[in-house]
Order: C-alpha cells, then structure tokens, then sequence
C-alpha cells in the first residue's frame, strides 16, 4: 500500500506532524521500534500513579502556538516544577536562588548580601572566557555553589570531569535573587491531566499505527512505501553509521513501589554528592497529587552509551558536531526525507521546541 506520509517514529515530532498530515486529507503510516507509542514521555499506571517511564518530564513554554495547539489533546494542571537537591545530610532549592544562598551561607538574607557574597568567590575566576564548565560555573556562582551542587551532580551526568566539560552546558544556569523556588520562568507550565501517553494517543486517532516494528529491518521497503519520510531515530543510523558513532550519555532507571503514602515529599530531588550513583530520585505521585497508602520511585542513574542502549543527551562537543555536520550534508541529499526531532538532528530540544519544528513542517 502507498502512503502520502511514512513516520518513523510515535513520539512527540512523529505525532504531531501525523495529525497535522492526517487533519490535511493525506494518508499516513507511523512505525515505532517499541511497543508503546509517546517515546520519552510515555507514562503508564503503577498503583494508580502515573509514572514517568524514562525520567521525569515537566511541560513548559512561553509559546502561545504551542501551548494551544497541547490543550486541543489534553488539559493541564497547575504543576510548578521546584526540585531539590540533596549533598549528604544537606538539602537546598533548585533554582540557585535566595532560599538555597540563606542556608547555603547562614549570614545572608537579602539579595545584595547574596550578590556580595557570590561576587568575593567569583573572584576566584574573573575570567573573561571561561574554558571549561568547572571556570563557568565558579565564574556564576562561586565555589561553595559549585562544589555542594554542581561539580558531583554534573560530573555523574556527563561521566567525565567539569574540567574536561565544555563550559557552554551551563552558560543558562538559572541563578535568581529573589525567594522563588520555580525552576522554569516560562508562562505556561503543567503536567497533562491525561497524561502524556494519553494526549499522544489523541494526536494518533485516526492514524494507522504499527508498534515493534523496526524502520531497520525493511529500510529500503519502507522508503518505498510513501512519497514522504519523517524520520525520527538517530541520524547515524540512518547512514549505518558510514562516518561512525555519534555520542551520547544514556541512562538507566530502577523504579520501585513502596508501601509508605510519601517517601520523600517532593516530585524531584537531585544528589548532587558522590556518595550515591544516582543523579535523582522521581516521587510520581507528586507529579498529580495521586492519592493512596502506595508510592512509586524511580531512581535514575546516568549511563555510558553504546549501541543498543537508549541514547538521551547528545555529546555536543567540538568532536561530535563535526561529525553530525557531516551526517547532516548527507541528510540534505535525501531528498523524499525531512529528518526531526532529538535524535535525528543531534541536538537536545524540550518538549515545546519539539513540538514547534513539527508544527513548522510545510505539509
């Protein structure tokens, strides 16, 4: 059968632009290697939770387009993100903010007692070009900041040290003088009443769908089958890897059911100490004030990749965006392909800037 659109791919880009293909009259085909559909923000029910399969996804945007075209498939409540972090028997607010500086330094109350006291540790690296993100992140916010909630966190994230980091990872490390424990500053914020799985399953009514079902094992079949692909999956992979692997740091997560109503009072806290391997604890029930005498956790822990193993944040150093630029001028030459999303454009989007590139894909 021919289609006017195969999609490779169920989650956020691929959904989007199957309805918008579907809702302009054309016919249209989404394969997806796993066996559910919503990719990374797939949520299933444990207990009667809602849990955040692969880690803990948070909606916000300051894009009106996209916050309207979310609430056609899914209301949203009113979640504010406030994470926490814990170094050892300590814990602070996330964003950097005047809560986490009045316990972080016990003298300083008021924002230009916060700034002071930041401006005496940048002082350490005045540099006018940071080089690396350990010089970053002491430059913004000192080392005191830098070493109870920075260096350990990041440097399990990454697998490697703040000094072999670029420094541009956290050039937009929020850092705010005011008592405002929201991370996000953007306008528009919230979890969908019914579910991220819930909202894609409303994107894909009416569109054929095919679950475990691998683009890979039939590629040269599959692109005859549409006048158009949407591809979705790594970029490499498409090109069987011809000028080798692009990196990435994965993650692997191990999520229990504990018969206690509240384990930790919060939807997330970060480890920001090398005590433990992971990065974060998820509480779920948080997410939608879930009631019941249960609660599901997940603690994720960050991961080295290899082919096989999921891929999350792409490595984009000097190296790898060589190397994407590369696979990218031969993207340019698949001329039936538009390639969209995370994976296929090497580059880490929120869930808004997912949804905006699809949105702006000429139909």
């Amino acid at each position: 059968m021919k289609y006017d659109y195969l999609i490779v791919g169920a989650g956020l880009f691929g959904a989007v632009v199957a309805y918008r293909a579907k809702e302009a009259g054309k016919k249209v085909l989404v394969i997806d290697k796993r066996d559910h559909i919503a990719g990374n923000v797939y949520t299933s029910d444990i207990e009667g939770i809602e849990v955040h399969k692969y880690g803990a996804h948070i909606f916000h945007t300051n894009d009106k387009e996209v916050w309207d075209f979310v609430n056609k498939f899914s209301s949203f409540n009113r979640f504010t993100n406030a994470p926490m972090a814990r170094f050892k028997n300590e814990i602070y607010n996330l964003p950097f903010n005047m809560n986490t500086f009045s316990k972080i330094w016990g003298d300083v109350f008021t924002p230009d007692e916060a700034r002071l006291r930041i401006a005496h540790e940048r002082a350490e690296m005045s540099l006018v070009d940071p080089k690396n993100l350990e010089e970053q992140a002491i430059s913004l916010v000192g080392r005191t900041i830098y070493e109870k909630l920075v260096k350990g966190y990041t440097e399990k994230q990454w697998g490697r040290s703040c000094k072999d980091l670029p420094a541009f990872i956290i050039r937009r490390l929020p850092v705010r003088f005011t008592y405002d424990n929201n991370y996000f500053d953007d306008v528009y914020q919230g979890i969908p009443l019914d579910g991220y799985t819930g909202m894609v399953l409303k994107m894909l009514e009416g569109v054929e769908v095919r679950l475990g079902t691998d683009f890979f094992d039939k590629k040269d079949e599959y692109l005859k089958m549409a006048d158009k692909i949407i591809y979705t999956g790594m970029l490499d992979e498409y090109f069987n890897y011809s000028f080798g692997h692009l990196e990435w740091r994965s993650l692997r997560f191990e999520t229990k059911v504990l018969d206690q109503e509240n384990f930790q009072g919060n939807a997330v806290i970060n480890y920001t100490g090398d005590e433990v391997d992971y990065t974060r604890i998820i509480e779920h029930k948080h997410f939608k004030d879930a009631s019941g005498d249960k609660t599901v956790i997940t603690y994720e822990y960050p991961d080295d990749w290899s082919v096989g193993k999921e891929p999350y944040y792409p490595i984009n150093d000097d190296k790898n965006n060589s190397l994407a630029s590369a696979y990218k001028t031969l993207a340019e030459g698949e001329n039936n392909v538009i390639f969209g999303g995370r994976l296929a454009e090497y580059k880490y989007y929120d869930m808004d800037d997912v949804i905006k590139r699809a949105l702006e894909i000429e139909i």
